[in-house]
């Protein structure tokens, strides 16, 4: 068993709380990713749960036991931290056997465990070298396999991809995702990098200053996030934010003007009081496109970036020329530096935050299917 359940966690350093009230439950099997900007208390988090760093208030339960006072070795977890910190006299096979050795279990079993971990991470033909002659993405194998071997209720992964190149990051979240399916372990990833997070979690936890943000699926956080801040986070690149006045609201959606670009009904939930009011409407960068839409405005590109598949183009909507205004066009897109293009927005691609930053939610039904929620040339 594999269940993970935070309740009023909290985590203090003198007088600055770090942690602030973490509730969350994990089930068994899930692949959840704790992303969130530097400092926002992700790897604090994990930490805690790994027995690391003592709780201030709250409590860790593990398998429906509470493990708050309990070491690191005796939670049911293994953890692998962003060094690889392997041994560089010992062997790939003693590496990932040191834990073992530790428990002093005898040779044949331990040979057996070995074994079978090098042969779900394809290093059974690696057990006699050294770390030296491995590559990073192999290095990083291996400190999987440790942590393998003692079949834990819960693995803990401590942003193990940050010290590997791009094309590596790529091919190790495949493997990961993988290692997923074929242990059916849960499995607690700290990343902050949303491509990572949006592409390997079944569920995500964004974190903000030491709080939950919003927690859901990859899909979700895409589609409805909860307020700006995630909906800033969450896309690659980020969400696009515009003040509009909001000219009517009804059981249909929120109908608002967007200076110079004429009113468009948004699909989504009505509130009361909205009449009058500036609210900030989300447009993500992939969702604007060359010519009229139910808002149409001016563009004037400042930077483009072409990446073959798509051109990524930075700079200031509307007649006045001001904010900072991104769009995704296809690779091939007539756009240049300097020249206006008229660009629209289609309503039903839209988001509606209220004067505090929370999300209006919008009226539209989630399909299984999973479109492309980020730019994959970042990736």
């Amino acid at each position: 068993m594999g269940q993970l359940t935070l309740s009023k966690l909290r985590k203090s350093f003198s007088n600055i709380e770090v942690i602030k009230s973490v509730d969350l439950d994990v089930k068994e099997g899930e692949f959840v990713v704790f992303v969130g900007p530097s400092g926002c208390g992700k790897s604090t988090l994990l930490r805690m749960i790994a027995g690391l760093e003592e709780a201030t208030n709250g409590d860790i339960i593990i398998s429906e036991k509470r493990v708050n006072d309990l070491p690191p070795v005796k939670r049911g977890i293994a953890m692998v931290f962003q060094s690889y910190a392997l041994y560089p006299h010992m062997s790939v096979f003693e590496n990932i056997a040191f834990p073992l050795r530790v428990e002093k279990m005898n040779e044949a079993d331990l040979s057996t465990k070995v074994q079978e971990a090098a042969r779900v991470l394809q290093l059974d033909t690696r057990l006699k070298q050294k770390p030296g002659t491995l590559s990073g993405g192999q290095r990083q194998r291996v400190a999987i396999g440790r942590a393998i071997v003692r079949e834990p209720k819960i693995f803990l992964f401590d942003e193990p991809l940050s010290n590997l190149d791009a094309a590596l990051r790529a091919e190790m979240r495949i493997e990961l995702t993988n290692l997923h399916k074929k242990l059916g372990a849960t499995m607690i990833y700290v990343t902050h990098d949303q491509i990572e997070a949006m592409t390997m979690a079944d569920r995500i936890v964004v974190l903000n200053f030491g709080e939950i943000a919003q927690v859901g699926t990859p899909l979700e956080l895409y589609h409805k996030p909860a307020n700006t801040f995630v909906a800033a986070f969450i896309g690659n690149p980020k969400m696009n934010f515009l003040n509009v006045t909001c000219t009517g609201a009804d059981a249909s959606g929120v109908t608002v003007s967007l200076d110079g670009s004429g009113e468009a009904l948004i699909p989504v939930a009505r509130h009361d009081g909205l009449v009058g009011k500036t609210l900030t409407l989300g447009i993500r960068p992939e969702h604007v496109h060359l010519g009229n839409g139910d808002l149409t405005t001016t563009f004037t590109p400042g930077v483009i970036e072409r990446l073959g598949i798509h051109s990524v183009a930075y700079g200031a909507v509307g007649t006045s020329g001001g904010g900072d205004f991104c769009g995704l066009f296809p690779g091939t897109a007539a756009i240049h530096d300097g020249k206006p293009a008229t660009v629209g927005i289609n309503a039903v691609d839209c988001h509606l935050f209220d004067e505090h930053g929370l999300a209006l939610e919008r009226q539209i039904e989630l399909s299984e299917a999973d479109p492309a929620l980020v730019d994959p040339s970042a990736a």
